[in-house]
């Protein structure tokens, strides 16, 4: 038998060797190019199956977890991951009251983030405002210093100089954020604080507050943008404040005044943290404030979180809540407003729950995604709109905001405070409005433009170009997309076109038919009184001129100021103030058959008119008393025959 050729057996596994290697060589070299069809994120929206809907098992291609410490830019060319245009305006099988969830890998690491001996110190402490409790001063000789001083910054930096820069507050988070753990790998931050003739001893509280109750190894700066200050201590004493007790904190100074938006921008541009977190010059952290605020952006960096918003009292200093939460929105002058929790987010009250626009003040953000996409439109000027423009263009470029319950943050609002002098002539709020609808709000700008009377026809938004550039470059959706899918709800609390009132003109008194009920000349947080009727009861003067509306309050004409019932008492008294919209000491119907106007969701009590001192007020209802029987100009019999259901408008 011949025997096998050695010679002939290597050479061919030599050859089969290289080919193998060849081959694995080459294959990988194909997967990491950018020539594939694996998806890369530049600003494309997520797919419509990558949400995470309520009561499903989370996908874990769902979740996006950065590995890298440093978020860099992808400088991949656009045309290699270009869309479809037919998916561009695909809508996600979304229902009204589904929620978004933000879901971590079931695998990764927890823990408790909690600095307990930092909390069982603060408990310990006591003195003045120490718990967040209300505090006084009680010399009363300082009593115009402190007056003088309230109205020179809208608070009281008398008594905040009494105050320790370190004091403890309450911790009124819910009882279920102190159980929750969050993941043990966070990315750094960047706090950015605008200040502009801000009184010092409270600055410096909001700096204390911050590093007291954030993990160190997750606060890597805290920067303050001074907005062209002319205050004195905020130059030389500040900085040395700053270096005889912070390593951390560094002041930026603005050689001019640049407002609120440019002088953010200015701080982002110097910071060097993953994350960018907004706040205002007067706030204090609640404990264990940052972790929650994080951990949805280590999930998925296109997502941006605000804290829940806490009152310090600006009179007194006390810290308390202002409310459970509810989802952030706007009516069509631009004001902000509120939507109610879903029912889903009522359920879980220490989970994050999405919200379509932030209040603007207070929020965290991945850097890359900010400057992704484009970082403020610094065509804006001073302040105003700014949040609108933002969470427009988080939702609709891909991303998704949440507010996050167990992240807390106080806010001094301001109370009565001396004007100051605009930094700018002209309307720069409009201005600013306009850009916002121009570059983001497709058709629908056309109602932000009706409710201003005419005003935005004479406004010049600018150059629109590099705003307009971006939205074509990251292809987002459009703005019918946001309000159908993300404020599907806005349309039916703060309707572009008010529905039809219930009834309308005068008010007029069958006691004493001569009189109608009226303003008498008075502004709103002032009693309303009786005057002589005037002589068209359906299209009155405007003292006269009340609408029972369909938000179910009693209001001046086209006017948002109503009638309101704040006591419970026997003659209660009926003042003009802000409509708040939410019924309750707002509420009222009218009983055409027996001509009461009743109060209160409950209709017990009624408007009555005292004959002799001629006041206007509210009593338990009484069909037989004239003084309570009223005549509308007009009214619609069948809108007040359906009081109860909710009137629809077709837009």
């Amino acid at each position: 038998m011949r025997r096998p050729n050695l010679k002939w057996i290597v050479k061919t596994s030599l050859l089969v060797l290289v080919s193998l290697t060849l081959f694995v060589l080459i294959t990988s070299w194909i997967s990491s190019s950018p020539y594939t069809n694996k998806p890369v994120h530049q600003g494309i929206e997520p797919q419509p199956e990558k949400l995470v809907r309520s009561g499903n098992e989370p996908e874990k291609a769902n979740v996006i977890v950065d590995d890298e410490p440093e978020l860099q830019k992808n400088d991949e060319p656009e045309a290699e991951v270009e869309a479809p245009e037919e998916q561009n305006e695909q809508l996600p099988d979304r229902k009204p009251q589904e929620v978004r969830q933000i879901v971590a890998p079931a695998n990764a690491e927890k823990k408790d983030w909690h600095d307990y001996t930092a909390m069982d110190r603060d408990e310990k402490r006591k003195g003045l405002g120490e718990q967040g409790k209300v505090a006084k001063l009680d010399d009363e000789s300082q009593r115009d210093v402190e007056k003088r001083m309230s109205l020179e910054n809208g608070f009281n930096a008398l008594l905040s100089d009494s105050i320790s820069v370190n004091r403890s507050i309450a911790d009124i988070r819910h009882k279920d954020c102190r159980k929750k753990e969050y993941l043990t790998k966070l990315p750094t931050v960047s706090v950015i604080i605008i200040f502009w003739n801000e009184y010092l001893s409270v600055l410096m509280r909001s700096v204390h507050s911050l590093i007291n109750r954030s993990p160190p190894e997750l606060l890597k700066e805290i920067i303050l943008v001074d907005d062209f200050s002319d205050r004195d201590y905020l130059g030389h004493d500040l900085e040395a404040y700053i270096r005889d007790h912070f390593k951390m904190v560094r002041v930026v100074r603005l050689p001019r005044r640049t407002g609120l938006i440019g002088a953010r921008a200015a701080g982002a541009r110097n910071a060097t943290a993953e994350v960018l977190i907004f706040l205002d010059s007067h706030v204090e952290a609640n404990y264990n404030w940052l972790p929650p605020l994080l951990e949805p952006i280590a999930i998925n960096k296109r997502t941006a979180v605000c804290p829940f918003i806490d009152v310090i009292d600006h009179s007194n200093f006390q810290y308390r809540a202002q409310d459970e939460g509810a989802r952030g929105a706007f009516d069509w002058e631009f004001f902000y407003k509120r939507l109610p929790l879903l029912e889903e987010s009522l359920k879980h009250p220490a989970d994050p729950f999405e919200s379509p626009v932030m209040a603007g003040g207070l929020f965290a953000i991945s850097t890359e995604f900010f400057w992704e996409l484009g970082g403020y439109d610094e065509g804006l000027d001073i302040w105003g709109g700014e949040q609108y423009e933002l969470s427009f263009k988080i939702w609709m470029c891909g991303g998704q905001m949440f507010d996050i319950p167990c992240s807390r943050i106080g806010h001094i609002y301001r109370g009565p405070r001396n004007h100051s002098p605009s930094p700018r002539k002209g309307d720069y709020l409009h201005r600013n409005y306009k850009r916002v609808a121009e570059v983001w709000m497709d058709e629908y700008k056309n109602y932000l433009y009706s409710h201003g009377d005419g005003i935005y026809e004479h406004v010049d938004a600018g150059d629109l170009t590099a705003q307009k550039a971006i939205r074509t470059k990251l292809k987002c959706k459009s703005f019918k997309w946001f309000m159908e899918e993300v404020a599907f709800d806005l349309m039916k609390s703060y309707p572009p076109i008010d529905p039809p009132s219930y009834a309308m003109g005068s008010l007029q008194n069958l006691g004493n038919p001569r009189l109608c009920m009226d303003t008498m000349g008075r502004k709103k947080h002032n009693r309303m009184g009786m005057y002589s009727c005037a002589d068209d009861l359906k299209i009155p003067q405007k003292s006269q001129f009340w609408e029972l509306s369909w938000k179910r309050d009693l209001r001046l004409r086209r006017k948002k100021e109503c009638l309101d019932v704040q006591i419970w008492d026997v003659n209660a008294p009926v003042w003009l103030w802000e409509c708040h919209g939410q019924g309750g000491n707002q509420y009222w119907f009218y009983d055409y058959h027996t001509k009461l106007l009743k109060h209160g969701n409950e209709g017990r009590r009624c408007l009555e008119l005292l004959p002799f001192s001629q006041e206007v007020v509210a009593n338990k209802c009484d069909p037989n008393n004239p003084y309570m029987h009223w005549n509308f100009g007009t009214y619609n019999r069948t809108a007040l025959d359906n009081y109860e259901k909710d009137l629809s408008l077709n837009l």
